[in-house]
Order: structure tokens, then sequence, then C-alpha cells
């Protein structure tokens, strides 16, 4: 057998030597037994495997065994499950890929398969060893009396006659092999990749000077929560002075700095120059995200890989176990990067005795279970039922809610209980001490503002008038059976209520430069992310419909008051914002 390639996949072939170890009849062949493959990639583990009789019942791959000595398969283990495929093309084939290697998958894998015979268990010895690692580029003198310099990127040797691609400046510069040698500047930077891998290339280095042009990100990728706030992070230097940084996304049709995008208002700043942190993050923000810096002789930026963001929410996978159990497992659709710790939930009640990804509870019909990640207790899994559909439960429709002020506001939910169950009472609250809420119908600040509604007997709707900003908290339903009740300790909706601004840059200008007015929101409307807005000059309506209103070059007649509102929300703009506009000698001010 031969190992394959798929996709992006690079590997590495330290011995090509076939290892068949077994006996009377059984035995497991792997080719090659040693595999270097590159940080990022994916790789085909294949073998073949023969036994003397029977029907095989079970396969499976594995690097490691449980506490009583039992093989772990691969595809049971929190840290590789969502990486890892079992497939074959032949009856007696044996293949693993696992995708988005890391430096920790480096291991020997074995191949254990099952039969139906007594006794009919057999695990290929000695494996697989795979050794993960990054591309690295070695700078060295081409000799004592030139100035030149060797470039080698540097990695396992490899096998056949592979391509390398040299990056200068970030700018690809040829394809050549390795090593390459470059006349020194003391501005340029040099890295290097694989053909057909270019997304996995090294860090950039200077030759000469530690001050050369260059950015370095931390992360090539980002997995996390939708809810949660994550900080993208580089290191960079240029030789020249630098003129401007910002940080954009690259499936932009142009470089746009986020912290100015509509679809970030709110959400995107730069905690330091090479920090962008990202809040309230949603499934559209996954993307690679880049830093750019501009000096007075060149740029840095735009075709180098930057780092990858995956957000993806939690949600609660229930398998079959042993009899009478289920397997719960609190899944993504990515691995999140810091390695979290588990809170599971019982009916809206925290349980403290269990911190892993997977819980093993007893079929119950009236249970439904949640978990959350440490550190982000409010960004819970959806509740599930373990057995049956009517299990104790609520659902909100948003997680958070954002709105204008002065709008209305309607906050959603569904929820399930045992038919034998009647529901005794049902309300909505945004205060609790001690386990005591107080209607939100029967609250003074509220009464004459909310209306409950619904459409079925397994939903309810708290409508909110004229909101404020104060209005901004966390609401929760509440609903009491004969026997049990359900409200306190999960996580509800979080309204959060803006207001609009006219933000000027900059501030005073003069007559022939450019001025920007921007539309401001605290967060992004949630039921309108990408509005029309509408301009007003001096309470005239504008034919401008974004968020921002471009004036280029502005003139003393540009000058006088602006204010701006959201199409279909026109009764609710902003507050007006005085343009200033500084002629030769004087104020040019229109009012």
């Amino acid at each position: 057998m031969a190992l394959r390639t798929a996709g992006s996949v690079l590997v590495v072939f330290l011995w090509s030597v076939a290892v068949v170890l077994g006996q009377d009849g059984w035995s497991v062949t792997y080719t090659p037994q040693s595999i270097c493959t590159l940080k990022g990639s994916t790789v085909e583990l294949t073998c073949s495997y023969t036994y003397p009789r029977g029907t095989v019942t079970s396969t499976f791959w594995f690097t490691k065994n449980d506490a009583e000595g039992n093989p772990v398969s691969l595809s049971d283990d929190p840290d590789y499950k969502a990486r890892v495929t079992y497939h074959k093309d032949n009856k007696n084939d044996c293949t693993l890929r696992i995708t988005d290697l890391r430096e920790s998958d480096a291991a020997t894998y074995k191949f254990r398969f099952i039969t139906d015979q007594t006794g009919g268990r057999f695990t290929g010895n000695p494996g697989v060893t795979l050794s993960v690692t990054d591309l690295q580029v070695q700078v060295t003198p081409y000799s004592v009396v030139s100035a030149w310099k060797t470039l080698t990127c540097a990695t396992c040797v490899l096998t056949g006659d592979p391509t390398y691609i040299w990056y200068k400046n970030g700018q690809i510069v040829t394809d050549n092999t390795s090593p390459y040698s470059v006349y020194p500047d003391a501005a340029d930077s040099y890295s290097c990749a694989l053909k057909a891998n270019e997304d996995l290339h090294s860090p950039a280095v200077c030759v000469q000077d530690q001050s050369c042009n260059r950015v370095t990100y931390i992360d090539k990728s980002i997995c996390a929560l939708k809810g949660s706030s994550v900080d993208i992070s580089c290191t960079y230097s240029s030789y020249h002075p630098i003129k401007t940084t910002f940080w954009f996304r690259s499936d932009k049709s142009a470089p746009e700095d986020l912290t100015r995008d509509p679809e970030y208002a709110g959400r995107a700043l730069d905690s330091l120059p090479s920090t962008l942190r990202i809040t309230d993050l949603r499934e559209s923000d996954s993307a690679e995200y880049k830093f750019r810096f501009n000096s007075q002789i060149s740029g840095w930026g735009y075709s180098f890989p930057g780092t990858t963001l995956s957000v993806t929410d939690l949600q609660v996978k229930v398998t079959p176990a042993a009899e009478g159990q289920k397997t719960l497992t609190c899944s993504t659709t990515c691995t999140l990067t810091d390695n979290p710790t588990y809170i599971w939930y019982k009916n809206g009640q925290r349980l403290d005795e269990s911190t892993s990804q997977q819980y093993s509870v007893n079929n119950s019909y009236s249970d439904s279970y949640s978990c959350a990640v440490k550190g982000h207790e409010d960004l819970q899994a959806p509740a599930v039922c373990v057995r049956g559909e009517s299990c104790m439960n609520v659902t909100y429709t948003h997680q958070s809610i954002c709105a204008l002020k002065g709008s209305t506001v309607d906050i959603s939910c569904f929820y399930t209980h045992p038919s034998w169950h009647n529901v005794t009472e049902v309300s909505w609250f945004n205060k609790w001490e001690s386990g005591v809420t107080k209607d939100l119908s029967q609250d003074s600040e509220y009464t004459s503002r909310v209306k409950y509604h619904r459409q079925t007997d397994k939903d309810s709707t708290l409508k909110i008038t004229d909101l404020r900003e104060r209005d901004s908290t966390e609401y929760k339903f509440r609903f009491k059976t004969v026997n049990a009740e359900w409200g306190y300790t999960f996580s509800g909706t979080t309204l959060s209520v803006t207001g609009l601004q006219v933000e000027v840059t900059p501030a005073t200008v003069t007559e022939g430069q450019r001025v920007t007015l921007a539309c401001r929101t605290i967060c992004t409307l949630t039921d309108n992310p990408n509005p029309s807005y509408i301009w007003y000059k001096k309470g005239q309506r504008l034919t401008n419909q974004n968020n921002s209103l471009i004036i280029n070059p502005v003139s003393s007649e540009d000058a006088g008051r602006y204010s701006c509102a959201v199409e279909g929300f026109e009764d609710l703009p902003s507050p007006e914002e005085t343009l200033t506009v500084k002629c030769e000698d004087f104020y040019c001010i229109l009012y």
C-alpha cells in the first residue's frame, strides 16, 4: 500500500519500508513506517490487514489507552473527533485522514480490528510514527568574502523534487528550489512555502537588519465562540517610518479598516496597534484577517496569509451508550483554541461534577441538558431532551438583540414540558435576587410598555415599546408547573438599546480636504444588520443612503448641521452634529 495525499496535503517519507507484523494469518501492513508533514495540513495514514476467519465487526485507529488499558478510538477522542475520518477503498483497507494538523498530533498511530470470533482482536504494531513541523527560513553567508546570503526553507528532508515559493516583503518573487541566494538589503524580509501549500508559509525573517519590513501573526487560525470576543494579534517592523496601520478582511474587494466598517460598528477596535479585538462574534465574522502598514516608501499586507477566524456555537449531541444511558457531547464546528473547561446543566441548573466535553446520563423523559464553556457561561448551547421531545426546556430565539432607542422590540422563546406537567404560571423578568423575580407586567417601570403574547401553547413573546437605553439588560422567561419550574439560572436574551450618533472625521477641516460623516450605533441592529440610512442637512433630506457621507473636496457651502436616521425609522433621527469648515482667515459656519 502507498501513502496517498488529498487536497492540500504535504507528506514526507522518512522510510518507505512496509511493516508487516502478525501471526497465524493475523496481520496489519503499514506503508510507510514514518511520516513527516506540515502543521496545518492534512495527512492520510494507510494500511491493510488480514485475518484467518470470521467477520470484522469493528475497526479503528488509536494513539493511547484509557484508564482500564483499552484503546481509545480517535473518533471518540475530543482532541481528534472533529478532525479525523476513517475510510477505505477495498474490503481490507484501513485509512485514517487527519485534518488541520497540530504539533500535538505527533505520535505513533496504530490500527486495531475486532472480529466475531472468540479472541478475535488484533492491533498492528509498531504502527506509524507521525511528525508535525513548521517551515523555517535559515540564513547563512554565501561565502566568507561575499555579501550574498543563502536562504534555506528548512523542514523534514523531502523526497521527490518539491518546488518552493519564495516571498520578498510579502510578495512572491520566485518559484525555486531550496536553497535560494539573495543580495541582502536592510529593508527586505523573506519567507518560503511549498507549492500547493502556500497557506502554510514560514514566518518572515530579516536577512540583514532586524528592522526589515515584516508582519508575523501570533496565530494562523483561531476558533472562538459565537457571542464571545477575540483578540487577533501580530508583531511587525518596518525599515521606514510608518504612516498608517489597520486591520482588514482579505475577502473584501479592497482593504478597508475594520473599525470603519458598518458591519463591525461598535464591535471592532484596535486595542493595540498590532491587536484587533472583535466583540459579540457572529458566524459571518468567520474569515481571514490581515494587518496592513503603510510607510512613506512601501506598504505591507495584501498577499501574505493572515489569521483565519472560525466562529462556532455550541450544540449538545446525544449518542447511545450503555443500557439505559446516553453520552452527551458539547460539540463545536471547530476545535476551540484555548482548550477550554466545559460546564453541564440539567433542567437549567448547573452540574458541578463534570468539566469534560462529554457527559454520561441516565435516560429520563423529563430532563433536558445543555453545556457551556467556563468563562463563557452566558453562551450556553440550546438545551436538548435526552429522551423524547417533551422534557423541561426553554429555547430563546436570540441570545442577544440590538434595537434602536425609541423603537419596539419582540423577545421570544419556545418552551416544552412533559405532558403530565400542567403549566400554572408564565412570566418574563429581568431582575432577580436569591431566586425572587419580578414579573415585568407588574413592574411600574415597564407595565405601560410591555405585553405578553403567544401563537401556540409552547411559545411566548415579550413586546417592549418606546425603548430606552436603561432597558439594556438580560431578559428571561419563567414557567411553573405543578411539579417543577424553570427560568432562574439559564441565560436568556440580552437586549442592547442604541441611539444614533453622527461622527465627523476630522472634527475640523479646511476647504479642499476630504471629510467623512458616519452614522454610528453602539451595536449592529439585529433586525436590519445592513440598513439603508437617511441623511439630513439643516433638516432637509439628502440623497445619500450609505452609513457614511463623504464630502471630497469640502467647501464652505458644506458647513452646517447634519443628522442621520435608519430607513423605516425616520422618526428616530440622531442628534444634529455641526460640520465646521475652516477658510483661510476665518471659520465658515452655516446655520
